[in-house]
């Protein structure tokens, strides 16, 4: 049967998922009286709340006789180990750009590692029907920033298909609406190549798992080499050259959104999932019994950032989580490595503390909050960056960072991000924005987007990618003022709190229950300060004038995950809960904190 895999790429909020709903209505794949959702493939709680697309998922349609099997991949870089090893299953890529924005920097990291392996690309040009867009200067610019990542003349020739996922259309012409998407999948049919019969030996690599409670692990990827069959003996070959035997006790091939149970031998160049397999990792390959021969491993990008995971010891532990122990957080951890490439867990001297090492925040905190929303309790430590030794000296991660703001703000963002060892790399100015290039370290980056929305208002969009390792830059200022303890546990009073605004701003409303330890609030100075709010009024049976004034408290500032874990010192602790997320000292005793500031050994 004729087969094209291709691969969807496109920065975050692009159209992407919507254009694949479009593809799948337009082949019939749901009756005409079933209700579906929109964003079909983001079929994850957060991946819907966040408008983002964090696993790769595969999904198969059927046009004109020709089977297309659609991997969606991630456009954030911090799902990077996601997008590598499942651009190794297509045989093209359909590149997606906003017809308003235009190629952005997530976009260039995935279009690179396609065109490095040799991929052809169809770009299309999504969303003409946003006013004040220009999709032939989007079009240019595709092209130089194809022909600036080194693309061969082949893949530098690529066709342009136009149109509107969510009015649904796509056409030759950005000026003349289609009715329908049959000019994308026509384009896709015509101008990528069917993939290569491969006689020979089997060769199949794994390039993502599935679990399922029923069978246990399933291996994911395309056949590179000879056929395969229920049934067959087979060699798994690990990446340390180690071969196990085992049998394929199932097989199914993807259809529509589902997988259908196949009997028959399936040739290369199709994707399968097998069941059955024993002992496998992402990147191995399943090949012949007799002969094994391995495909070269899989490479992923290393991680940048590292975390403290820790148990849950504040005074409130177990009152909402179901799994507090640290044998719970060990077990879910080292589970999660198994599909999560870019993920690595390591031990540290401490049973109950284990470090955590990630592409991002974003990346560590995907996989927080999804622990979170299963019932685990725990705490987290500071971020950190990865820091290597390269010939003798220190090095640390250095990342681009594009902000896109409105002029009147520009300074106030160079200034921002120059304080924090930021170079400044390109200004370009486009319709009353300007888009500012930043090379800055890792470390900079931590904490650094609350600043940038508080100073352009909210209007600024920040994107970075990860550029290499550079000597190290140095220290960087402190970061922030300082912090206002809880002195007591109870419950916060209003009167109390209204006495006490002059002293910062808070993250506690009235009547919430705290406990003595825990950072409720940020100061005006830069020492931390221990308060009490949990102080009531003194009442008595003298009147005065004006004591009863009415009191106006300013609202608490709250934190989204991301934002908590940035925003911490390293005498902190974020406390994470499946109800809420807490800020505290490390050390709850205030007698303890000055003990070990006299030794001088805040950790």
């Amino acid at each position: 049967m004729d087969i094209r895999n291709i691969a969807i790429i496109a920065h975050v909020d692009h159209g992407k998922t919507t254009m694949v709903d479009r593809i799948l209505h337009q082949v019939k794949l749901f009756r005409d009286n079933q209700e579906v959702q929109d964003l079909i493939l983001d079929s994850n709680d957060l991946e819907r709340e966040r408008g983002i697309t964090i696993l790769s998922k595969n999904v198969s349609v059927k046009y004109k006789g020709i089977k297309i099997n659609i991997i969606d991949t991630p456009g954030h870089s911090d799902f990077g180990g996601e997008v590598e090893r499942v651009l190794n299953m297509a045989d093209g890529v359909l590149l997606l750009v906003d017809a308003f924005e235009g190629p952005m920097p997530q976009t260039r990291f995935v279009l690179q590692k396609a065109l490095q392996l040799g991929l052809k690309t169809i770009v299309v040009i999504n969303k003409v029907d946003k006013p004040n867009c220009n999709p032939e200067e989007v079009n240019e610019l595709v092209f130089e920033l194809m022909f600036s990542l080194d693309a061969t003349d082949e893949q530098l020739n690529f066709p342009t298909v136009y149109g509107s996922s969510k009015q649904g259309w796509m056409g030759p012409d950005w000026k003349t609406p289609t009715g329908d998407v049959t000019w994308l999948l026509d384009t896709i049919i015509e101008y990528f190549d069917p993939p290569k019969d491969n006689p020979g030996t089997l060769q199949l690599q794994v390039s993502s798992l599935d679990y399922s409670s029923y069978t246990g692990r399933i291996a994911v990827g395309r056949i590179h080499r000879g056929s395969i069959k229920m049934g067959d003996r087979v060699s798994i070959v690990q990446r340390n050259g180690q071969v196990n035997k085992s049998v394929v006790k199932e097989l199914y091939l993807f259809e529509g959104l589902g997988k259908e149970k196949i009997k028959t031998e399936i040739k290369s160049g199709e994707i399968v999932a097998i069941i059955g397999l024993e002992n496998f990792d992402i990147g191995d390959t399943v090949a012949d019994f007799e002969e094994p021969e391995a495909l070269k491993p899989i490479t992923i990008d290393e991680p940048t950032m590292s975390m403290l995971f820790t148990i849950n010891n504040s005074p409130f532990f177990g009152k909402e989580g179901k799994y507090v122990t640290s044998s719970h957080i060990r077990d879910r951890l080292y589970k999660e490595t198994e599909k999560n490439l870019a993920l690595r867990v390591e031990e540290t001297d401490s049973p109950d503390r284990l470090l955590v090492y990630g592409r991002g925040i974003l990346h560590l905190s995907i996989l927080i909050e999804t622990m979170r929303r299963e019932g685990y309790e725990m705490q987290l430590g500071q971020p950190k960056v990865v820091i290597k030794e390269i010939d003798g000296f220190k090095h640390e991660p250095v990342e681009l960072l594009n902000v896109n703001v409105s002029e009147e703000f520009s300074g106030k963002v160079i200034e921002i991000v120059t304080k924090r060892k930021g170079d400044i790399l390109n200004i370009e100015t486009k319709n009353e924005r300007i888009n500012l290039e930043f090379k800055i370290t890792a470390r900079g980056l931590i904490g650094l987007t609350n600043p940038i929305l508080t100073a352009t208002e909210g209007e600024a969009v920040i994107s970075h990618r990860f550029k290499s390792y550079e000597p190290w830059k140095g220290e960087i200022q402190g970061k922030r003022n300082g912090a206002l303890i809880a002195m007591e546990t109870g419950t916060s009073i209003a009167y109390s709190i209204d006495k006490l605004q002059d002293r910062g701003k808070f993250f506690i409303e009235p009547n919430e229950v705290i406990y003595a330890g825990q950072v409720i609030g940020e100061g005006t100075r830069y020492d931390d300060l221990v308060i009490n709010v949990i102080k009531t009024k003194k009442l008595s049976n003298m009147r005065a004038s004006g004591s009863d004034e009415k009191t106006s408290i300013a609202p608490a500032v709250k934190f989204s995950l991301e934002e908590a874990m940035e925003y911490i010192g390293e005498d902190e602790y974020v406390e994470v809960t499946p109800k809420s997320i807490r800020l505290r000292k490390i050390l709850l005793s205030e007698h303890d904190r000055k003990k070990k500031k006299n030794q001088g050994v805040i950790r």
